[in-house]
């Protein structure tokens, strides 16, 4: 607990403070709150901000339906302290639109009919962004390992990876990378 920022240890327990600031950007914006140094990330995300795109599954980081990016990687934010994002820019679902224009991951998965009951898909997408942004043209076999976290109880994930395949096309398409 010594390692908490803003956290004062004497030697005992209830010496720990029991909040804590914490300065991050999300979705671009700067934020700073004081928060129960026992807050999670997707508590702080959906009580806090009200980013209610970020949905909790299970609550014990096996499902992925609370997939966010911290400093660009995929996080379950179920098992993430708030704190612990202190310093790191944290990108939500909410944070893919730009200018009222959905993201191109957003845009494949409801043209490829990804989105059934829609409550993995946030998490489903954000992992997905994080697999494009490592490498814009990964193979089936890439996109099925990096989606292998989020569990989508209503498809077969074949649409879910045709949508990731189709975005990442369209990326590279606009991106002229295949040139």
């Amino acid at each position: 607990m010594g390692d908490m920022p803003g956290a004062v240890n004497t030697g005992t327990p209830s010496s720990v403070k029991s909040t804590l600031e914490v300065s991050m950007e999300v979705n671009g914006d700067t934020v700073r709150r004081e928060v129960p140094a026992s807050r999670t990330l997707i508590d702080f995300l959906r009580d806090d901000l009200g980013l209610t795109g970020t949905k909790e599954g299970c609550g014990k980081g096996e499902c992925g339906a609370c997939t966010v990016l911290v400093d660009g990687k995929p996080v379950n934010s179920c098992l993430m302290l708030a704190y612990q994002a202190n310093g790191c820019k944290v990108t939500t679902i909410e944070g893919l639109e730009r200018n009222g224009e959905l993201h191109p991951l957003q845009e494949a998965f409801m043209e490829e009919g990804a989105v059934q009951c829609g409550f993995c898909i946030p998490g489903m997408i954000m992992a997905a962004k994080a697999i494009l942004d490592a490498n814009p043209e990964p193979t089936r076999d890439e996109i099925r390992q990096g989606i292998s976290g989020n569990i989508c109880r209503c498809t077969g994930y074949v649409k879910i990876i045709d949508a990731i395949e189709a975005a990442a096309e369209r990326k590279c398409k606009s991106c002229s990378c295949e040139e």
